[in-house]
């Protein structure tokens, strides 16, 4: 009979283990006394986990393949406050042995109900030019069913299956809501460009065995590839109706692309400049730390504790019972 899998966001320190996790990274090293050791990260759906095998050796290390899966013995353990394991055995373990299921996070909503949803407040746009710019996105099958798969990123937030869609829509029914709150902002540029903002990262990332990043993703980048695709998209609608697409809305979508990061050194080539960038990077902002926040409170493996350890990517240790009031 099958053991029960145990899944990482339900591991506390003191427990052992006998079963496979995929490989997210390798390394190996040297201690201070000239012993080699190995660390790596064991994932699966629930997340990832910081392992360590100790007197370790080349031929150990070879064996371990990166985006592979290995079968460990071993135990896990607190560590500074966070959670590790130590693996005492290891051996490779072919993938057609596993459950793919078991180690790809996927999102818990229904995709094709995600997407009609988009589809649905994307009809709310009435400028004629970007709902044909809008169609051209729409209309590209392979393009969708990227969208539809790709992470919305590699670890801080929805970094799974169907994440970027999800994230997507997130940012969209938020966008919505603050909408009349607002009447001077252009809401039709807003809609589109909350549609639009991310969409480069179907060929930034990768979402096999695991995430990562593609050439083109690392030399280019999801910011400039989104607003190159929207040049491109505009050209054709220009193409079918015989008129030139207007340069200024094509402008102003551009600029809320690339500025939707908010800062220089977070990647943006350019600075919010209207109200309908600063309102994207703000709610796509609010989306992303709303995940990041919500889940280290429900991942924290420390139960006694009415902190979670450090959180290096918000800078603090988050309290755990807000939500109890």
């Amino acid at each position: 009979m099958r053991t029960a899998r145990r899944f990482i966001n339900t591991l506390r320190p003191g427990e052992t283990l006998d079963q496979v996790f995929l490989v997210r990274d390798k390394d190996l090293r040297t201690t201070k006394s000239g012993d080699l050791y190995i660390t790596c990260s064991l994932v699966d759906r629930s997340g990832q986990l910081p392992a360590r095998m100790w007197q370790a050796n080349q031929a150990v290390y070879n064996a371990i393949q990166t985006d592979g899966f290995i079968q460990v013995k071993g135990r896990t353990e607190d560590y500074r406050g966070s959670l590790q394991f130590v693996i005492d055995a290891c051996r490779p373990c072919p993938s057609d042995r596993v459950d793919l299921n078991d180690f790809m996070a996927v999102s818990e909503l229904d995709v094709e109900g995600m997407w009609a949803e988009l589809l649905e407040i994307l009809r709310d746009v009435k400028d004629e030019w970007l709902r044909r710019l809008i169609k051209k996105f729409v209309e590209d099958r392979d393009l969708v069913a990227l969208f539809k798969k790709t992470p919305a990123a590699m670890n801080m937030h929805h970094n799974f299956i169907g994440g970027l869609l999800e994230h997507t829509l997130n940012v969209a029914k938020a966008a919505r809501a603050m909408l009349p709150l607002y009447p001077k902002v252009n809401a039709d540029l807003v809609l589109t460009g909350v549609f639009l903002h991310d969409i480069g990262k179907t060929a930034e990332l990768t979402s096999g065995t695991s995430f990562q990043y593609t050439e083109q993703g690392q030399l280019v980048g999801h910011v400039t590839l989104a607003s190159i695709w929207v040049a491109q998209k505009a050209q054709e609608a220009a193409q079918d109706c015989g008129e030139a697409f207007p340069s200024r809305t094509l402008n102003l979508l551009q600029h809320i692309i690339l500025s939707h990061h908010g800062a220089l050194e977070f990647g943006s080539p350019k600075l919010p400049a209207i109200p309908e960038a600063f309102m994207i990077h703000y709610l796509d902002n609010l989306d992303a730390k709303m995940f990041m926040t919500t889940r280290q409170i429900e991942n924290d493996p420390d139960e006694s504790s009415d902190f979670t350890a450090f959180q290096r990517d918000l800078q603090v240790r988050l309290y755990k019972k807000s939500g109890a009031l």
